[in-house]
């Protein structure tokens, strides 16, 4: 027993010694500057570990563009991404700004998702507005806004062979810009029996751009237009009324009390005369109006503004209209196919407004529009009817539009002379 005390006690010191050793050893190796084994300067970097694969968060983004199909609803559209309650609470919300019924077959949208989940709707209501639905913090956002497009101005011309539509296609350029030019001097030219070869036109035109691509026309800003070496103008202005205006280089206005026709016809089939013998009844009698041969389907615009007093069908007129003008003037269209969508008795329409489509309905040998004009309730001919100008431009705004007209004659100026250098070069002598 005294043998085991004595080990214990021997162990004891031991273990005092060497760790009075130990701490000595550590003293001294700290207090010592070569036992460094480096300078602060010259520690290792820190090694990070890379984190797996699966452990990185990937955003994905997409978008899905496409037009909407006929049948289309936003549940066809939408509902993969929402339940049938939540495809409700957007309709209600888009109700007062876009109704989603009123969805278009042929109209683009584009659904941008993020990892599967819907973030944002963009419809193109028309080629102005869009409607947008996004999706923040689990609510609906909805709103309208303009169609964000990059506009480019640019100087076009061209001369006439055979018709305006022709040579706007020849230069790269769609129906739509000849549709324009024909609509700002329709009171003053009459693009079926007034054009001749070796007209010409310039115009100033905005380009819209969309994603780098040609998303149509935006304002025709300034046209000229030489029709048998006569040249007319036209420049868009507001004058502060409720909208723009085309105005000549004297601020009178193009727009007139009437239009020189009611439709893009081929031809006129037959002229207002007191004798004319009637294919179909084959007599001697008084024809009265104006015949327009076109296609079945063309549309028939309302010449001026004013209000429809008749909307009837007969075994001889066909389907026909009656409108009722200012100072006594009226105006009828026979023979047509069908009416506009909307036309009724009592109803006012616009100068230029769609109000039916050629057709041959009624006792008619042919597809045409029957057109005649009373004054006092007297038929007068249409082609030799005077129509008074609108407002020219204000007092107020003269100077104004005398600047737009100086820079806007100058920029037409240039492509002039580079069109009438090629009408002198392929044809010298104009008719």
């Amino acid at each position: 027993m005294a043998r085991n005390r004595r080990r214990k006690q021997n162990t004891t010191l031991f273990l005092i010694l060497a760790s009075i050793a130990l701490v000595l050893f550590l003293f001294i190796r700290n207090d010592n500057p070569e036992t460094l084994s480096a300078k602060p300067d010259q520690l290792a970097p820190i090694a990070f570990t890379e984190p797996p694969a699966d452990a990185v968060i990937q955003i994905q983004r997409e978008t899905i563009c496409e037009s909407v199909q006929p049948g289309d609803t936003i549940t066809a559209i939408l509902g993969h991404y929402f339940s049938p309650a939540e495809i409700l609470m957007i309709s209600r919300k888009s109700q007062p700004v876009f109704p989603l019924s009123n969805l278009c077959a042929g109209h683009p949208y584009q659904i941008e998702i993020e990892n599967d989940n819907f973030v944002s709707f963009y419809y193109d209501i028309n080629k102005e507005d869009q409607l947008v639905i996004k999706q923040q913090q689990g609510d609906f956002s909805v709103s309208r806004q303009a169609i964000p497009y990059t506009i480019k101005v640019e100087a076009i011309g061209g001369g006439i062979n055979s018709s305006l539509f022709s040579t706007i296609g020849q230069i790269g350029e769609t129906s739509e810009l000849a549709v324009r030019i024909m609509n700002i001097f329709a009171w003053d030219i009459d693009f079926i029996r007034d054009i001749r070869q070796g007209d010409y036109f310039t115009a100033l035109v905005e380009k819209r751009y969309r994603d780098g691509n040609l998303a149509g026309y935006g304002n025709l800003l300034a046209a000229e237009f030489n029709n048998r070496n006569q040249t007319y103008y036209a420049f868009r202005f507001d004058d502060g009324g409720t909208d723009f205006g085309y105005y000549d280089e004297q601020g009178d206005s193009l727009r007139k009390a009437f239009l020189k026709a009611p439709l893009s016809y081929t031809r006129i089939s037959s002229g207002y005369t007191k004798r004319r013998f009637h294919p179909v009844q084959n007599k001697w009698k008084p024809h009265l109006a104006i015949d327009y041969a076109a296609p079945i389907g063309t549309p028939v615009m309302a010449v001026a503004d004013g209000t429809i007093t008749q909307k009837s069908y007969d075994r001889f007129n066909g389907n026909k209209l009656r409108i009722r003008h200012p100072n006594s003037y009226e105006t009828t269209y026979i023979h047509l196919s069908k009416f506009a969508r909307g036309m009724k008795k009592g109803r006012r329409v616009r100068q230029g407004e769609v109000i039916a489509y050629v057709g041959t309905t009624g006792m008619s040998t042919g597809p045409h529009l029957d057109f005649r004009v009373f004054k006092n309730g007297q038929a007068i001919n249409p082609l030799k009817m005077k129509s008074s100008p609108a407002k020219p431009i204000s007092t107020a705004n003269k100077l104004a539009f005398a600047d737009v007209v100086s820079q806007r004659q100058e920029q037409l100026r240039i492509i002039e002379q580079h069109v009438i250098e090629i009408l002198t070069t392929s044809e010298p002598s104009r008719n």
